[in-house]
């Protein structure tokens, strides 16, 4: 389907799972089978790909479970995370805990992995700041297009994804693009499924005229599931995993990330929504 001259993601095409195992926030205290090690995080992405993700989105842990933007631990990540499933896209994070510095922010990029996280705009997080100063947003874009980095745009509100097309209009950001809808962070949009069909909308009707446009969601705590299935029906693709929510269902402590990543290639399978490969992830993407 086209729409404006822009090729959109449509229910013929295959369901793209991101995986996001670990995060910056979530505790083993909260859950116990958070994976924090680099050999626990392999083991992990190894499940969840074996589940129907193809993407994996990685932040790190030093082993006492602090939150890293270390190039090293991304390196040892990475590296034990391709021993077991070579094929997996891995996207790191930019964003990193909230109140990390920008410089260690972008360091990481240097391993040149096939997808990064770009956040679009500042906002309340919880009862903290995440400061992305506009300069800042600039100059990981930048970083981004050398080292060849596929930008996963998170957008967490409507501003973002406006300050988005102005982006690209700019040509700081370039096509293709791929857009997450992160939502359920209080701070930023709720999960209410009308504000999800608000974005997908002016994602249609306002975005850059070019190549593809791409778009995902990723709903947080009780959001994941019910925003996932709308995406299914609407034709985009999911993340799921503890960085968002570590219940199955209410009261129900989740057994593993492949449990959750599993759950949504069901409900897939019952919408006819075919699970993309690594291997058609990266076709899709333009990676």
């Amino acid at each position: 389907m086209t729409l404006n001259n822009r090729k959109v993601i449509t229910m013929e095409n295959p369901l793209i799972i991101t995986c996001a195992l670990t995060g910056a926030e979530v505790t083993r205290e909260r859950q116990p089978n958070l994976p924090v090690t680099p050999a626990e995080q392999a083991v992990a992405a190894e499940e969840a790909i074996q589940a129907g993700a193809s993407v994996i989105h990685l932040h790190v842990r030093e082993d006492d479970g602090r939150p890293s933007q270390r190039v090293e631990r991304f390196a040892e990540s990475i590296s034990e995370i391709k021993k077991r499933v070579p094929e997996a896209i891995i996207q790191i994070s930019t964003g990193g805990a909230v109140g990390e510095s920008i410089e260690n922010r972008v360091r990481p990029l240097g391993l040149k992995p096939e997808m990064a996280s770009l956040n679009l705009g500042t906002m309340n997080f919880g009862e903290d700041v995440f400061y992305n100063h506009p300069r800042d947003i600039v100059a990981l874009a930048a970083k981004m297009h050398e080292y060849k980095v596929m930008p996963e745009l998170e957008i967490y509100e409507t501003g973002m994804l406006e300050s988005a097309f102005r982006l690209a209009k700019q040509g700081i950001l370039r096509e293709p693009l791929h857009f997450q809808f992160v939502l359920g962070v209080p701070g930023g949009m709720s999960g209410d499924p009308r504000n999800l069909s608000h974005l997908v909308a002016m994602l249609k009707s306002a975005g850059p005229a070019g190549g593809g446009i791409h778009w995902g969601v990723a709903g947080v705590g009780r959001y994941q599931l019910p925003l996932a299935v709308q995406a299914l029906v609407l034709g985009g693709h999911v993340r799921v995993g503890f960085e968002d929510n570590i219940f199955y269902r209410k009261g129900e402590v989740a057994k593993s990330n492949a449990q959750l990543v599993a759950r949504i290639a069901r409900i897939a399978a019952e919408l006819d929504r075919p699970i993309a490969s690594p291997a058609m992830a990266r076709k899709l993407l333009a990676l």
